[in-house]
């Protein structure tokens, strides 16, 4: 729980500007899904129908329909994305990926990037994966940074802030540079929903899914601190796969 508000909180935050935080161009130049999952990845999508839940502007459902999968379909909410996606999509003259904001048919694999810290239910989006996945069917999954990373709270401060300041002190803040009425962490565009290492193991534990492979990748510069002591402070990543929990 934070402990830092009011009039301190105040003093901390105005020595700051807010400044959007991007992913280096490293990441982007590597190629997004290779870089979470590494070249084999493409083997477990080949020649399978494919589901890539929250995807954004399409940017990796594309990539797997020009790396072999049957079908993709790119499952967004946001208006704005699903018209980039498209857009980008009927440039290429792909024929096997198309994108929506409504889905309820069954696929072999699921796909989840930089999501689940953001999803308003997380449980019940659990659930929703289960009913569209097919028997021995995977759900391939990776976010971060969850909630108690440095930057975990996605502001642009100093490491942890988001865990010592209060919400209510950092939104005040925050509301300066944005103008979207936003009041709590739940509220920013996408969504925070403080997804911790544990709280998305517990989730799972409560679903209809189960783990087949877990990973908490660390943070490169303290991995040698990286242990299950310490996880929650020091991971950069959670990778997983699920699987129905009956298979």
């Amino acid at each position: 729980m934070a402990i830092i508000g009011g009039r301190l909180a105040r003093l901390i935050l105005d020595r700051y500007e807010w400044r959007d935080l991007e992913a280096g161009e490293h990441y982007r130049a590597a190629g997004k899904i290779e870089k979470l999952f590494g070249p084999t990845f493409w083997d477990q999508i080949r020649g399978k129908s494919v589901l890539d839940f929250g995807c954004g502007q399409g940017a990796e459902a594309i990539a797997m329909a020009q790396h072999g999968a049957a079908e993709v379909i790119g499952l967004e909410i946001q208006e704005g994305h699903l018209a980039i996606a498209r857009e980008h999509q009927a440039s290429l003259g792909l024929h096997n990926c198309r994108f929506t904001d409504r889905f309820d048919s069954q696929v072999d694999v699921i796909l989840s990037i930089d999501s689940f810290e953001h999803f308003d239910r997380p449980d019940l989006i659990l659930t929703e994966m289960a009913r569209l996945l097919k028997p021995g069917g995977r759900v391939i999954v990776s976010f971060g940074y969850p909630w108690y990373h440095p930057k975990g709270g996605h502001f642009p401060l100093f490491p942890w802030a988001h865990v010592l300041l209060t919400e209510k002190a950092l939104m005040k803040w925050r509301s300066k540079y944005k103008t979207d009425g936003a009041k709590r962490f739940e509220e920013v565009a996408g969504g925070l929903n403080q997804m911790s290492v544990g709280k998305f193991e517990r989730l799972v534990a409560a679903s209809p899914l189960r783990f087949e492979q877990f990973e908490c990748v660390p943070i490169r510069a303290t991995r040698v601190l990286h242990c299950r002591l310490t996880r929650e402070l020091l991971t950069s990543v959670v990778r997983c796969t699920l699987v129905h929990r009956i298979d």
